[in-house]
C-alpha cells in the first residue's frame, strides 16, 4: 500500500499497481448489494494464450486445433493426434503484471480428447507501507522501511475440457472452469462456470463458436475485515463486506480460411466477440451488447517458419476516436517442438501502458504408442 509521504513513494510502475489494488479493494461488493454484474470480473483471462494465436490478433476460435484450443474453443482439441503440452509467459504493463499459462491435452479414444489448463496473472512483491504510518502524529514512523511488508494480487484459473469429434468435419466440447482471486490477505474469491464450443469445416473454410461462461460465472468474495481496517483508518473509506459478483456470458464467433500455396500456406481468420456486460469501449455497441472484432493472418513457409499479423482490438473513445491494437509474431517448428513469439501494444496505439511480449512453447509427444486410435 501507500502512505502520504513523497519521500516514501514507490517506483512509478509499482505505484500504479498499488493504486489498482487499492481501487480493487474499495470496489469490492458490499453485503447489502447481494449480487451485481462485474464488467471485468474475469478480465485476466481475456488477453488470450499462445503466442501463435496472439500474433494473429486472437482470431483463433475457428482455427485453433492444438492444445491451446482448451482456451480458445475446446472443440478444437479434437484436432490432436498425439498428446501435446504448451507453456506461455507474458509481461504486461511494462513488466508490472506477469502472466503464466500451461496446458496439456491427451487423446483418449478415436474421437475423444481431454485437456487441463492452468493460468496465473499477478502483481508480485507489492509493498504494504500502512504499518509505517503513525496515524496519531500524521507522519511516518522512525525507520519506516522496517515496517514494510509485501504481498501479491493474483488471479488463478484451472480449466478441465473435453472434446469429441462427431464427424470428420464437426467437433464439440465443454470446459469446467474454477477461478481463484486474491488480494494478499485482504480479500479473496472463488468462481465457477462452464464454456461450450463447436467447430465445423466446409472445404477450406472453418467456422467456430465458443460460448464463454454460458452458465454465468459466480464469484463469491470474502473479506478479512481486520486486515482492511488500516485502509479505512488511513484513507477514511467504508470497508467492503464481500458478496457475490456475476460474470455474464460472452459469445465468441470465429471464421477462417486455409489457402494452400504449394509447399507454403496462408491462413486468414476473423472473429467477433459478443459481450452482454455493458462495456462500451468497442466500435460497435447496441445498448449493453458490444461487438469486439479480431482479425489475423499467418503465412507458413514449408510448415517450418511462420509470420503473423493481426488486429486484436478496435476501440473507440470521444477523446481519441478509433484506436487499433495491432500485433505481430513469428514462429518456428522443428519436429515435435514449436516455439512462437508475439509482440503487440497492450491497450492501443494511444496508450502509454507499454508493449506486451509473449513467448510460448508447444511440444507434441509423437510416439507410435501414443497416437490417437483410428488416425492415419
Amino acid at each position: 500500500m501507500i502512505i502520504r509521504n513523497p519521500g516514501m513513494a514507490l517506483s512509478n510502475r509499482r505505484f500504479a499497481a498499488v493504486l489498482a489494488v487499492i481501487a480493487g479493494l474499495l470496489c469490492l461488493p458490499h453485503q447489502a448489494e447481494a449480487q451485481r454484474v462485474a464488467k471485468y470480473g474475469a478480465d485476466f483471462l481475456a488477453g488470450g494464450v499462445g503466442a501463435r494465436a496472439l500474433g494473429m490478433g486472437g482470431a483463433a476460435v475457428a482455427l485453433t486445433r492444438d492444445v491451446n484450443a482448451a482456451y480458445w474453443n475446446v472443440a478444437g482439441l479434437a484436432g490432436l493426434d498425439y498428446p501435446q503440452f504448451a507453456y506461455m509467459h507474458a509481461e504486461r504493463f511494462a513488466g508490472v503484471v506477469s502472466f503464466d499459462y500451461g496446458s496439456a491435452a491427451f487423446p483418449v479414444s478415436d474421437r475423444s480428447t481431454v485437456g487441463l489448463s492452468f493460468f496465473r496473472s499477478g502483481v508480485n512483491d507489492i509493498k504494504n507501507t500502512l504499518d509505517a504510518w503513525d496515524q496519531e502524529r500524521d507522519q511516518p514512523k522512525p525507520n519506516p522501511e522496517s515496517f514494510f511488508t509485501t504481498f501479491s494480487a493474483a488471479d488463478l484459473a484451472i480449466f478441465l475440457g473435453y472434446s469429441r469429434a462427431l464427424s470428420e468435419n464437426l467437433s464439440v466440447g465443454a470446459t469446467a472452469k474454477v477461478i481463484r482471486r486474491s488480494i494478499g490477505d485482504f480479500a479473496s474469491a472463488w468462481g465457477y462456470s462452464f464454456d461450450v464450443g463447436v467447430q465445423y469445416r466446409v472445404g477450406r473454410y472453418w467456422l467456430g463458436v465458443n460460448l464463454q461462461d454460458i452458465s454465468t460465472m459466480l464469484q463469491s468474495w470474502s473479506v478479512n475485515q481486520s486486515e482492511l481496517q488500516n485502509i479505512a483508518d488511513v484513507f477514511g473509506d467504508e470497508l467492503p463486506e464481500g458478496g457475490t459478483e456475476l460474470v455474464l456470458p460472452v459469445a465468441r464467433l470465429g471464421s477462417g480460411i486455409v489457402l494452400p500455396m504449394g509447399e507454403n500456406s496462408m491462413i486468414v481468420g476473423l472473429d467477433v466477440d459478443v459481450a452482454f456486460d455493458g462495456q462500451r469501449a468497442e466500435v460497435v455497441n447496441l445498448g449493453d451488447v458490444s461487438f469486439h472484432p479480431r482479425l489475423g493472418a499467418e503465412f507458413s513457409y514449408r510448415s517450418v517458419l511462420a509470420f503473423r499479423a493481426g488486429l486484436n482490438r478496435v476501440a473507440y473513445s470521444s477523446d481519441n476516436g478509433i484506436d487499433l491494437t495491432p500485433s505481430v509474431g513469428t514462429g518456428i517448428k522443428l519436429r515435435q517442438v514449436e516455439l512462437d513469439y508475439g509482440f503487440g501494444d497492450f491497450a492501443g496505439l494511444v496508450s502509454e501502458l507499454g508493449f506486451s511480449h509473449r513467448i510460448s512453447l508447444t511440444f507434441s509427444l509423437e510416439q507410435p504408442g501414443l497416437k490417437r486410435q483410428g488416425s492415419e
